[in-house]
């Protein structure tokens, strides 16, 4: 929570001192793929491969062309599964955890210098909120990593992905002609995603850390 209050603040903070030209607001839309894994969950753990797409309105900050307020709302994949390739083949390899998301970054956005033609780099909070689990295939001996799972002696031992999650986002991309952008993004989960499974059997009390590196393709209207 302290994490989610400090950030809102520089938020905040970015928008009282900036000057927004509401104005020249745009609007556009995105799409791209997600390769995204979870720290300290499952075993076995592999990567899960899927695609977020959304709308993007780009907020100028200042009068300068360079410096920008990004919010996105999308649907983002993310989630693992069992493919660990020294694994293959064993209980749990064909695992599925997938975590469906309706996201919203809020970035703030800066090109390198003025030109129509530019790299940018952003950095921001992300707010996931669960829109549904998509969990298959798991492990016979670790029944507690399905959702559906009720274990009335240890109610809490369970797979059940967290409602809300918390993270940074950067990226860096190239833009050609303010238009149509391409980016390179690297999320870093900050909240717990399956807080149930910490006292699991060998569990860890680690952070369950949900990470996304996304390739994504903007095209901002006129």
């Amino acid at each position: 929570m302290k994490k989610i209050l400090l950030t809102s603040a520089l938020i905040i903070s970015a928008l009282s001192f900036g000057q927004i030209h509401w104005n020249n607001t745009r609007f556009g839309i995105t799409g791209g793929g997600n390769y995204s894994r979870v720290a300290q969950a499952h075993n076995p753990s592999g990567p899960r491969y899927t695609v977020q797409f959304g709308g993007i309105v780009l907020i100028p900050i200042e009068k300068t062309h360079q410096f920008f307020i990004q919010p996105e709302v999308l649907y983002y994949g993310a989630g693992e599964t069992g493919k660990d390739r020294d694994l293959k083949g064993k209980d749990g390899y064909d695992a599925v955890y997938g975590n469906n998301y309706l996201s919203v970054p809020v970035y703030l956005k800066g090109y390198f210098s003025e030109a129509e033609s530019e790299f940018f780099g952003m950095a921001g909070p992300r707010f996931n909120f669960l829109l549904w689990q998509n969990v298959k295939n798991t492990p016979q001996n670790r029944p507690y990593y399905n959702p559906d799972v009720d274990d009335t002696a240890n109610p809490s031992l369970n797979g059940k992905a967290s409602g809300f999650n918390f993270g940074i986002g950067l990226g860096i991309g190239y833009s050609y002609k303010r238009q149509l952008e391409l980016t390179l993004k690297y999320d870093i989960g900050l909240s717990d995603t399956y807080p149930g499974l910490s006292k699991e059997p060998g569990g860890s009390d680690k952070n369950k850390s949900e990470q996304v590196i996304a390739v994504t393709i903007n095209y901002i209207f006129k």
